[in-house]
């Protein structure tokens, strides 16, 4: 009999380990619930939630081709080893399968379960899944993760020209066996669970990642790069909650891109190009987290940054989180974060560059902040992306280059439209006024908005001397990991 262990992989279809398990036997599906593991990894309520809503949906499909889904505990991942092998001969199973995982802890978890199980004579395997292509193959000439994404891209654009990663197929009913579906939990001790109204946002699913997926290239794709940036316009997929908890693959993504562009990556429709530019960036920060595994351990990709002279500044830093900044494009986006455990890409980035350029707060704090509320939270995405606003990353933004709040909200939301959705009490001002309340005074209709926290001219300058003190930027043979 084979185990399928899932993972971040909650679906049926294009699943590589269930299709390699389903095909070598009959098989037994399992989850391990691990609440304090999530609780260390920052992993917010609202994305627990989702799985196991995903897993729930999950349960009803495999039950359909007799595939029973069993949910276990393993509260840490040290424990797994140990809950897995009990399971394995409780019901004799001769192999588990998963689809690979990254990150530190992910790596040491099923290094250790591997060597548990062969020490038991139940053979381990595992797959290329929740990537095109696997960390170790896309190398400079000397052999070395890149470190800078057009670089990195190019040589993906090669690869998969030449060999494009096909789906797998779905596995078949197979003969039932005695053994019953655990009933999913509704909630798990530690994660609150979220508000109804979040919750309809992102509904569970298989079917509802296809549709979004499908709307997305039927009608939005074309203008996904003129559209991408405005806040107040539908203008991205909404896959990415669905690519994180693997309801859906990069292939699917990738397929149906293609397909809407007549097969080409780089020519045809800018607006496709764009976004298989953007499931690569999706690809470039996994391998950065193989490849360069202090980031996994919270430390910043380029080490002599870790020199920098962050404020310690738990007022200005709570104002942040709460939105309350007196910056209105900064706290739209964040009671965006708060109530949908979504935010829009533009803002993900403006709302970064303010916390660590004008408020000169450490990129850590933001980081945590947005894993612990974010229902599409990945690691290595959200480490990425802080790194990159912050300066302190693989390809990042030069340190002098900060985004200035106001023009950033002139531009992408030059009507006001988004700031005055989440902002109401804002709602009565003009387009011009509503981006900086500030510059009107107590007058009538602004009088519970707080004002700016900080100013942005100066603040620039502080954080432009704090960058300017670093030593040099060391050479990239150079980065200890």
């Amino acid at each position: 009999m084979q185990l399928i262990w899932l993972r971040s992989d909650l679906r049926l279809h294009d699943n590589t380990a269930l299709s390699a398990a389903a095909a070598r036997g009959p098989t037994v599906a399992v989850y391990l619930l691990s609440p304090e593991q999530w609780l260390e990894h920052d992993d917010a309520p609202c994305k627990v939630d989702f799985w196991l809503r995903n897993l729930s949906e999950l349960s009803s499909v495999l039950g359909e081709l007799n595939i029973p889904l069993l949910i276990r505990k393993a509260s840490r991942w040290d424990e797994a080893p140990k809950v897995l092998l009990d399971l394995c001969q409780q019901l004799k199973i001769d192999a588990v399968h998963v689809n690979e995982e990254y990150g530190i802890h992910e790596s040491r978890r099923d290094a250790a379960v591997a060597e548990t199980l062969k020490a038991n004579a139940i053979d381990f395997y595992s797959y290329l899944d929740q990537l095109l292509l696997k960390p170790g193959t896309v190398l400079t000439k000397t052999g070395t993760y890149f470190q800078v994404f057009s670089q990195f891209r190019k040589v993906c654009y090669d690869r998969l020209r030449r060999s494009l990663p096909t789906r797998v197929p779905a596995p078949a009913v197979q003969v039932p066996l005695a053994i019953s579906n655990d009933r999913i939990p509704s909630s798990v001790e530690g994660f609150a669970t979220p508000s109804d109204s979040l919750r309809s946002l992102w509904p569970a699913g298989e079917a509802e990642a296809q549709r979004r997926l499908d709307t997305f290239v039927d009608a939005q794709i074309d203008d996904y790069k003129n559209e991408r940036d405005f806040p107040a316009k539908p203008g991205t997929s909404q896959l990415s909650a669905y690519l994180a908890a693997g309801v859906i693959s990069p292939r699917q993504c990738l397929h149906a891109a293609l397909q809407s562009n007549q097969g080409e990556f780089e020519s045809g429709k800018v607006g496709a190009v764009t976004w298989i530019n953007e499931l690569l960036w999706r690809e470039f920060y996994k391998h950065i987290l193989v490849g360069y595994p202090r980031v996994s351990r919270h430390r910043a990709f380029r080490p002599e940054t870790e020199a920098l002279a962050w404020r310690d500044a738990p007022d200005e830093l709570l104002a942040w989180q709460e939105a309350r900044t007196g910056l209105p494009i900064i706290d739209a986006a964040m009671r965006q974060l708060l109530e949908t455990g979504w935010m829009h890409n533009r803002l993900r980035m403006v709302v970064a560059m303010f916390l660590t350029k004008n408020l000169l707060i450490d990129w850590r704090e933001g980081e945590r902040f947005f894993m612990r509320h974010l229902i599409d939270g990945d690691l290595a995405a959200n480490n990425g992306g802080w790194q990159w606003s912050s300066s302190t990353g693989t390809d990042s933004a030069p340190y002098f280059r900060i985004f200035n709040p106001l023009s950033q909200s002139e531009k992408f939301d030059s009507e006001g439209l988004f700031i005055k959705h989440w902002l109401p009490e804002l709602a009565k001002l003009n387009k011009k006024e509503v981006h900086n309340p500030a510059n009107l005074g107590g007058l009538f209709g602004v009088a519970d908005y707080p004002s700016p926290i900080v100013n942005l001219s100066s603040s620039r300058q502080r954080a432009l001397a704090a960058f300017k003190n670093l030593p040099s930027r060391q050479p990239a043979g150079q980065l200890p990991d």
